[in-house]
């Protein structure tokens, strides 16, 4: 039997309204700074300065498209999205990752450009190197704020993003070292940092990208995880065994699917709490796990054929009807009050529970009665006859 258990978010709220508003701050200080930077570029005549004020404002779009991602992203589940929303995050920062690979290049290619062409900057002066600083500083410490709020509401999304500021500020880095190179007559400086840096931005955003991809074709978590939470569930009483454990990952969370071989003739409510006790050492072990399906064997069936996909054995009510044909003249099949069956191999244990029995016959010699009379019955397997009122 298998049992999804979906974890809930209590602070799903907190989290979401933190990654929006370290976002909302990140564009507010884009916009500013892209201001000043375009402003103080054209009146020193800097086109670097310039062309940061521009990326800064590109930086924009990019905390626009955040804010809808982490918005939709971070919904619960519904009807069409049973779990939940958080591949809408796994595509953005995709796209993310490729905007990073797409500044890189520009960046190694503007400055390759003019390191080939001799291109020389003109002096900018003390306040747009001042600009330069300030803006490294800011962008320095946005990129840190970025990434401790991404670490603690588990989003790969404003990871991106805190990388994406980061490149920005590296791109600031390598204005600054072109100004002031330029101050003092070495503007060759600025290509060549420029192309140091746009290797660094590069690497940052095919990370990205391969981490997105892993997630999109459901790559498993590393082997080492996962033997830890086979011992973790292993640990609680009456798990025999776990086998056919199955991981991946939806938007920074942890999804689980899980096999556990408890005792054969416990009840199907004992079970289920065994496996329920599973799911809450797991969630205890490991925060990031959010969703558990586990399925209960009653023995292990690790590496075997999928047993539903072989010929299946009679259930409840066409083994009554096979047993009654059998045994409807037998006292014992007379006074039953219970049956209990038990699904094990290819065979189906039987347990009957009596009123009573005629008088001289003990619960064996009706046990070997009956057990003489199914002999036509190849799935008929361990049979007992106990008197009281059962399990039922």
């Amino acid at each position: 039997m298998a049992h999804p258990h979906h974890q809930p978010n209590l602070d799903h709220g907190a989290m979401t309204r933190d990654a929006y508003r370290v976002t909302v701050i990140g564009a507010v200080l884009d916009c500013l700074l892209g201001l000043a930077k375009v402003i103080v570029g054209i009146m020193v005549g800097s086109a670097a300065l310039v062309a940061d004020g521009v990326h800064s404002f590109s930086d924009l779009v990019t905390d626009v498209f955040v804010l809808a991602a982490t918005h939709f992203g971070r919904q619960a589940p519904d009807t069409n999205h049973p779990y939940g929303h958080g591949r809408i995050e796994t595509l953005a920062t995709l796209w993310l990752g490729s905007i990073l690979i797409f500044v890189a290049g520009g960046i190694a290619w503007a400055s390759l450009t003019r390191l080939l062409a001799g291109v020389l900057i003109a002096a900018p002066g003390f306040w747009a190197i001042g600009l330069a600083v300030v803006a490294l500083l800011a962008k320095e410490w946005i990129f840190r704020f970025t990434m401790r709020v991404a670490k603690r509401v588990r989003s790969k999304l404003l990871e991106a993003n805190a990388w994406h500021s980061r490149s920005d500020a590296l791109s600031t880095v390598v204005v600054l070292i072109g100004l002031t190179g330029a101050q003092f007559g070495a503007g060759w400086l600025d290509a060549v940092a420029a192309v140091v840096v746009a290797l660094m931005v590069g690497k940052i955003g095919a990370s990205l990208l391969w981490e997105s991809s892993q997630e999109l074709v459901d790559t498993a978590l590393p082997e080492e995880e996962q033997r830890h939470m086979r011992a973790v569930a292993e640990e609680v009483p009456d798990v025999h065994n776990v086998h056919d454990l199955r991981t991946r990952t939806v938007g920074g969370h942890v999804l689980l699917d899980l096999h556990i071989v408890v005792p054969p003739r416990v009840t199907v409510s004992e079970a289920h709490e065994i496996g329920n006790e599973v799911s809450r050492r797991l969630r205890d072990t490991f925060p990031n796990l959010t969703d558990v399906t586990f399925h209960v064997d009653p023995e292990n069936d690790e590496g075997k054929i999928d047993p539903s996909l072989l010929p299946g054995m009679p259930l409840r009510e066409d083994v009554e009807g096979k047993l009654d044909a059998v045994w409807s003249h037998l006292p014992a099949w007379q006074s039953r009050v219970a049956l209990d069956l038990h699904y094990l191999g290819n065979r189906i244990d039987i347990s009957i529970y009596v009123r009573e029995l005629p008088e001289g016959q003990s619960l064996a010699e009706a046990a070997q009665v009956l057990r003489e009379h199914a002999v036509t019955l190849s799935w008929v397997g361990r049979l007992r006859v106990w008197q009281g009122p059962g399990k039922a």
